[in-house]
Formats: structure tokens, C-alpha cells, sequence
């Protein structure tokens, strides 16, 4: 069991520090609240702020101390890069690295897993060593996916954590804040400094009833997408409440939470319940579900706020969980809401292909005991009845303690009698690392899986890949079926005797048995690490030591070109793609190459093409920025609205930073996006007026005009000079505050860190 004198402490002074907020803020609290409020930097409410007055929800900037920090393997190589350039010998607090995003999905689960060890060896071994080095907690390959482990392991109710991956959100449903960010604000907070963050608004989401059929707490969180749009949650905590949320697993929560990356919330979180309690002693806490029973009336929100959730949140959903029905969101992005009995007309309406080809089990979001036990009890009906599978299915545990004990437990057995096939115990195809046969040749065609994204290319790398999101229930009926509109609280499939009704999944929240395994994969960190040596080979092309940017000199940029201006949807996944390039994500020149080359240019609708203004000639983007940097030619990048949106990957920052991009300006950002550009020392700016963004020409000039006056609050002014001898000037907005502003002044956050150690 870890950090139970850590969870300990917390628990210690959270009650008083919950009363301090009571009063800051004139009465009742959210869970939300409550945590937030127990984890100020400098204590309790009055010690940070006046004690008659609270923060102010979606304005104030606010210092945080959270408790630890976790990074996956892909994020990890860039953050801990950038923690050893912070001057430190230790990390502050408890902190872990996760070894899931490398491991390519091929054959199966054991040769994917050795094929993984062999290509990546060379990251594996610098992770390690730099974990063993720090203190840091290092979980090796196979061992699991990052979120699923530290649900198992890490995650308590109160707490407050971040994670360099945006589904850290997962650990809400065990009750935390916990945040997905970029690897300059992990350092922060493994350096002992603080982590800031803007008060998050909140969003009440009301759960009445209790599942019952084919609904699964899958289908909560796509109703909630689907309400919210992957957007609507930007700047809030969703806070889950009502007899319907205490009804639903502890797994369901995060479930639940994990999506909640997808609609934009900083996190999602449920309050403290038996379904929690159960689940820490299940997983070997029961020391520490002990010590949340002691202060359980603090790890909820308040009566008050529950009676009356419209005083309290600034936005309150409502759900009866009894009315709700199976559903699939896509394709192409994870909002688009459509319960099954609605499927048919909606994909002859849109010329979705119906035939389903592969159905996918697992990633963070889907891949737990009960999860697996309910897919399992689907292929035993279809083993029993003769039920032939139409489609590929393919099953990815989460951890290996739910894989051994799924083994253990016949699971994994049934699903591979039904002609499923294992993958191992990692990320796999739900961010593209999946050798797909045939994806190459890019045909049009439908897959469902379990996942929580399902942007264009995401899974297999083709764009014509339809892909949808369903519970793992939905898919595994589907995978019989191959067909995308099968409706399986209505419709028959052909069995060995004559049509067959599929019967309303069951499985077991949590395993009757208990779970068991052999080897979860951790090492602890050496007792001293100041004698091991980190060795980066200079020739290496998969690991590259940092060079600080250069700070800002003061004077107004001018002559900048555009790179590109993005039209409509520009993920990060657009901004710095996965899959085949997660090999690069320790090298951030070789990275580079990949920048912006999803993006579709609004002039002409090209992906990775655009003119290079130096000498009329088209070329991939990477290569014309480069271009202009060598001429000495900053570079600006214009982009829609939800510029950002997805991954917590911080090099869709610091690859544009690298490659001399000086200006992010866009109709609106994602929250992890914004804030990476700002730890970057990028200037991540917005339209004042939206309609500005039709202003921009693909040869124009620009100059920033009052840099020199850079301030919290002031718009800035940037002047577009066009080609025709006419100019417009366009008001940018922002959101720095002082110390960002100094953190651009810098060059960046870190910068600032290294100067306060030298």
C-alpha cells in the first residue's frame, strides 16, 4: 500500500480546512470545493485570500499543493527532461512514471509486449534511471495502463493529483481532483513549487434511478458529451451527485470521469460512497478507506448543496439513469450522441458504413474487472447458442491485476472462445498504436470500441476509419453482430438452432475471489539516488537533452508570417500526431517534424501543405517553418475554435515553440492546450472579435504592436498587413496573468524555475 502517511496528513487538517472555506465563502460547499479548498498553497482559506470572501469561479488564479503526481511514458520522457534541468535532487512529492503508450497492438499480448521491450529499450532504461534517480516510482511495461493502476494503487477519496496525460481525470472516480496537464506544470509541482490553476466554474450533474439492462455507466458520460459538446465543459469540474451516482460501481465512476476529458472539464469528480469504500478494500486500502470513513461527512458535498444544486453549481444536467438507453458516439468525434435504437436512420442519413470490421475492449476508460466480466457474459450466450462472431473483437485489460485475475476467473478464456484475441496490458489502439492490417490503403469503413476518443486517424492512422464509442457491453455485441445498427434489446442473430436474442449483460463489480496476481510491475525507486548518472547518447535518435528557448528581448515582434491557418477542428492529435511518432516523444528536433501536418489549411483545404512565403513554393509544414526560422523569420499559427482540444501533450506546444512559431491566435482554446503554450513562453492568443479570423490572408505580414505594454487584462494589437498594400488591426485577447506574463518574458516557466535555483 503507498502514501498512507501522505493520505494520513491530508485527512488530518482537511475538516478544518473545509470549515475555513465555509466561511470564506458564506455557507455550504460542493465536494469540488472542498477539495480544492483543502489544497491551497499557503493553507487554509483566510491565510490565502481575505476570510470573508471566496474565489471567484472562472476568474482568479489560484495556487495548489496536490498531493502527487503521475506521467505515462510517452509525457514522462519531455517532463522528467525538463525536471532535471530544474536543479533538483528529489521530487517533492510522491510521484510515479507508467510505462503503457509504447507498446504497439500487432499480434498479441506477449510479442507485442517483448517486441516493445526490444524497440524501446533505450527509453525504458532512461525512464527507469531517471525515476531511480529522483524518487519517483517506476511501473514497467505490461504492467498496465497509467489510469487503471492508479485507481488501483494511488487514487483516494479528498485528494488532489495531476498527471501529465488528460484522462488523469480517471482518479475521479475514487473521489479526487485529479487533473491532466502538461510536463512543465508536473516539474512544478516535483520541484516543491506550486501549481496554478484558474477556479474552476462547476457544472452539477444530477443521477437519479439506477442502471438497469444494456445501459452501463458508458452511457452516462456519452449522454453528457453529447449535451455538453467537447467544449462545454471547458474551465469546470463536473461534480456527479444523487442516489443514482451512489448506485453505480466505483469502476462506473471512472468511467464516467475519464470521459470527462472529452467534453473540456478540468475533471470530473463523485463523492465518497460505499461503492468506494468496497473498491479500496478490494484493491488492498483497507487502511485507507478506514481513515475516509473517520471523515466521510467531508468527502461529499454538503446536504444543502445536493437539495439545491441550482444555488450552488453554475450549471446543473440532470439524468435518470432507469430511462437511459445503450449508445454510440462518432464518428470522428466523441460528442456527436446517438442512443441505438436511433443508429439505423442516423447512418443511412450520413453514409456511415454499417458493417463493422473490428470491435475494441479496453484502454483507461473501459478495461476493469467489471467491465471484462460483462463482455464475457455476452460471448458466453454466443458460445452456448452458436452465435458466430461477424466482426474481429479485441481486448485490452487495464492493469495486470484485472488481466491475471480475469485469467484466473475464466474471462479471458470465454471472450477468446468467442474468437476474441488479447492484447497487452496498454494504451494500444486507443491512441493509435495499433499495426492495423490494411489501414494503409485507407478504406472507408466502420470499427466500435470502448475508448474515450475517436478523432480522424486516431485509432488506426487511416481517415476513413468511422470509428464510434460504446460501453464494452454495446461493443461486444456488436462484434457478433458486425453490423452498426444492431439493437440488442431488439434484435436476433443467427445461432445454431434459429435466431438468438441476446440476454441483458451481468457481470461482477468486483471479483468474488478477490483479485490476485503474480507481478503488477512496480520497482521502487532507489534509497539514494545521487550516485546514478543519467547518460543521453548526443547520436541517439530517440532521446535528445533539452536546450533552454530563448527569453523574450523586449522589442515587438514583427515581420512574422503564417504558417498556417487551421480550419475548423485542430486537436492535438492534428497538432503533434501519435502513433508511429510517439517513438520521437523524448526528441523534440525530431518531433518537430510532425507539426501541424494534420491540420486542413483553410486555404485550398490541403493537410500538410502550405506556400511558403520566401519563395512562393508549397511545402509540409515542418519544413516551411523550418524554412523561416533559418531565414531568421518568426512565424505565427491562426486556428478555430477549441484550438487544442485532447491530449495533455505538451509537445503540440514546444513543437511550434522549437520551430520558431511566436504566436498562437485563435478563436478560443482547450484549457491544457492554453496553458502549455503559456509554460512554453509561446503567446497563445484569441480574437477579440471571432469574425477577425476571416481577416487573415495567406501572404500577409504581421506585427505585434504593444508588447512592450504586455499586461494582465490589456488586449494586445496585432497588425495585418496585406499584400494589396491594405492592413486591418485585430484586438487578441488573453488570459496571462503577472507571473505568466514573466514566465514569457523569461522564455519560460522553466527558465524562471532554474533562474530562482541558481
Amino acid at each position: 500500500m503507498f502514501d498512507l502517511e501522505m493520505i494520513r496528513a491530508v485527512y488530518s487538517h482537511f475538516p478544518q480546512r473545509v470549515e475555513a472555506a465555509r466561511d470564506a465563502n458564506g455557507g455550504a460547499l460542493t465536494l469540488s470545493e472542498k477539495i480544492l479548498y483543502a489544497h491551497l498553497w499557503n493553507g487554509e482559506a483566510g491565510e490565502s485570500k481575505s476570510a470573508d470572501q471566496g474565489y471567484e469561479r472562472g476568474a482568479d488564479y489560484v495556487d495548489f499543493a496536490p498531493d502527487r503526481v503521475a506521467m505515462q511514458d510517452a509525457t514522462a520522457q519531455m517532463a522528467l527532461l525538463q525536471f532535471m534541468q530544474a536543479g533538483k535532487k528529489a521530487v517533492a512529492v510522491p510521484s510515479t512514471t507508467h510505462c503503457d503508450h509504447l507498446i504497439q497492438a500487432k499480434v498479441g499480448a506477449d510479442s507485442d509486449l517483448q517486441g516493445a521491450i526490444n524497440q524501446n529499450n533505450e527509453v525504458y532504461n532512461f525512464l527507469e534511471s531517471v525515476s531511480d534517480k529522483y524518487g519517483i516510482g517506476f511501473w514497467k511495461p505490461g504492467a498496465g495502463i497509467i489510469h487503471q493502476v492508479v485507481l488501483e494503487n494511488y487514487a483516494f477519496p479528498g485528494g488532489m493529483m495531476i498527471g501529465t496525460d488528460s484522462h488523469t481525470v480517471n482518479a475521479g472516480g475514487l473521489g479526487m481532483v485529479a487533473v491532466g496537464v502538461g510536463g512543465a506544470d508536473a516539474v512544478d509541482v516535483m520541484a516543491g513549487m506550486p501549481w496554478e490553476l484558474k477556479f474552476p466554474k462547476l457544472i452539477g450533474v444530477k443521477l437519479s434511478g439506477k442502471l438497469s439492462g444494456w445501459a452501463s455507466a458508458k452511457d452516462v458520460i456519452l449522454q453528457v458529451a453529447g449535451v455538453l459538446t467537447v467544449k462545454g465543459g471547458t474551465g469546470c469540474i463536473v461534480e456527479y451527485f444523487g442516489e443514482g451516482a451512489e448506485s453505480l460501481s466505483c469502476t462506473g465512476k471512472g468511467t464516467i470521469c475519464n470521459m470527462g476529458a472529452e467534453i473540456g472539464a478540468t475533471t470530473s469528480t463523485f463523492g465518497y460512497d460505499d461503492s468506494m469504500s468496497r473498491y479500496l478494500r478490494a484493491t488492498g486500502r483497507a487502511a485507507v478507506a478506514e481513515l475516509a470513513d473517520g471523515i466521510a461527512e467531508h468527502l461529499t458535498g454538503d446536504p444543502e448543496v445536493y437539495a439545491s444544486p441550482e444555488k450552488y453549481f453554475d450549471q446543473v444536467i440532470e439524468i435518470d439513469l432507469s430511462a437511459l438507453e445503450p449508445a454510440l458516439n462518432g464518428p470522428f468525434t466523441p460528442d456527436l450522441y446517438t442512443p441505438i435504437s436511433k443508429m439505423a436512420a442516423a447512418a443511412s442519413a450520413n453514409d456511415w458504413p454499417t458493417q463493422v470490421e473490428v470491435a475494441l475492449i479496453g484502454s483507461c476508460t473501459n478495461s476493469s474487472y467489471e467491465d471484462i466480466s460483462r463482455a464475457a457474459s455476452i460471448a458466453e450466450l454466443a458460445i452456448a447458442q452458436g452465435v458466430k462472431p461477424a466482426a474481429e473483437l479485441k481486448i485490452t485489460p487495464g492493469s495486470e491485476m484485472v488481466r491475471y485475475t480475469c485469467e484466473r476467473d475464466g474471462h479471458l478464456a470465454t471472450l477468446e472462445r468467442m474468437g476474441a484475441s488479447v492484447f497487452a496490458n496498454a494504451c494500444g489502439p486507443c491512441i493509435g498504436q495499433w499495426a492495423r492490417p490494411g489501414a494503409e490503403d485507407q478504406p472507408k469503413n466502420s470499427i466500435v470500441h470502448s475508448f474515450n476518443r475517436n478523432f480522424s486517424k486516431r485509432a488506426d492512422g487511416n481517415p476513413n476509419t468511422h470509428a464510434f464509442v460504446g460501453s464494452p457491453e454495446l461493443v461486444t455485441a456488436i462484434a457478433l453482430a458486425g453490423d452498426l445498427t444492431f439493437n440488442p434489446m431488439t434484435d436476433t442473430l443467427p445461432g445454431a438452432n434459429g435466431p438468438v436474442k441476446l440476454v441483458e449483460p451481468t457481470g461482477d463489480e468486483l471479483p468474488l475471489k478477490g483479485f490476485e496476481v503474480e507481478d503488477a510491475g512496480y520497482n521502487p525507486p532507489a534509497d539514494d539516488g545521487s550516485g546514478i548518472e543519467i547518460v543521453v547518447n548526443p547520436t541517439s535518435e530517440r532521446l535528445q537533452l533539452l536546450t533552454p528557448f530563448a527569453p523574450w528581448n523586449g522589442e515587438n515582434i514583427t515581420g512574422m508570417r503564417l504558417l498556417i491557418k487551421a480550419d475548423g477542428k485542430c486537436t492535438t492529435d492534428h497538432i503533434s500526431m501519435a502513433g508511429p511518432w510517439l517513438r520521437y516523444r523524448g526528441h523534440l528536433d525530431n518531433i518537430s517534424n510532425n507539426t501541424l501536418t494534420g491540420a486542413v489549411n483553410a486555404f485550398g483545404g490541403a493537410v500538410n501543405a502550405v506556400v511558403n512565403q520566401l519563395d512562393g513554393s508549397t511545402g509540409e509544414v515542418p519544413a516551411v517553418a523550418r524554412a523561416y526560422k533559418a531565414a531568421g523569420v518568426a512565424s505565427l499559427v491562426v486556428g478555430d475554435s477549441n484550438y487544442g482540444e485532447g491530449s495533455s501533450r505538451e509537445h503540440a506546444a514546444m513543437q511550434p515553440r522549437h520551430l520558431g512559431v511566436h504566436v498562437v491566435l485563435v478563436k478560443s482554446f482547450a484549457r491544457i492546450h492554453e496553458t502549455n503554450l503559456k509554460k512554453q513562453g509561446m503567446l497563445g492568443l484569441t480574437f477579440a472579435d471571432p469574425s477577425d479570423y476571416d481577416k487573415i490572408r495567406e501572404d500577409d505580414r504581421f506585427d505585434m504592436m504593444d508588447l512592450s505594454g504586455f499586461s494582465p487584462g490589456v488586449p494586445l494589437t496585432l497588425l495585418a498587413s496585406h499584400a494589396d498594400g491594405s492592413s486591418d488591426t485585430i484586438v487578441c485577447n488573453h488570459t496571462y496573468n503577472a507571473q505568466q506574463i514573466a514566465w514569457y518574458r523569461a522564455g519560460s516557466a522553466l527558465n524562471e524555475i532554474r533562474a530562482a535555483q541558481a
